[in-house]
């Protein structure tokens, strides 16, 4: 089982993934060896998975998102397949672990009174600053 959370964990069977070719560094490695791994995990039908993360996922991960609510990551920044993988996996559980997390409800607030006179009272003074700057007379 991969944890994610107390409540969340993922049977790794509901993870399918497949090994493609990568580009980049990697010399005559690159061009034998699918070290690139896509991830590929179905949120939409997992049961772990509650609708409240799975809206959050939609709206966090909407690219990475299909139509069908399958999360598709793919890693090859790494040389080797087992650091991809890892990788990919990490990737997934950091994007769970931050849709898990409620975010506050906004209060609307408004400025105090002493506030906006500040704030006027500074505009004053600078509007003063800007309308005592004139024209340089070349008789002086």
């Amino acid at each position: 089982m991969i944890r994610i959370t107390d409540q969340i964990e993922i049977h790794p069977d509901e993870l399918s993934e497949t090994f493609i070719r990568a580009s980049g560094a990697g010399g005559q490695n690159v061009n034998k060896v699918s070290t690139a791994v896509q991830l590929r995990f179905n949120a939409k039908n997992s049961p772990a998975i509650s609708s409240f993360v799975f809206n959050r996922l939609r709206t966090l991960a909407s690219h990475l998102m299909t139509g069908d609510g399958e999360i598709i990551i793919t890693a090859n920044s790494h040389r080797s397949q087992d650091r991809n993988r890892q990788d990919a996996r990490d990737r997934l559980i950091e994007l769970i672990q931050k849709a898990t997390i409620r975010q506050k409800n906004r209060r609307p607030t408004k400025p105090s009174k002493s506030a906006k006179t500040k704030r006027t009272d500074k505009k004053t003074q600078r509007g003063a600053i800007k309308k005592n700057r004139g024209n340089v007379s070349f008789s002086d």
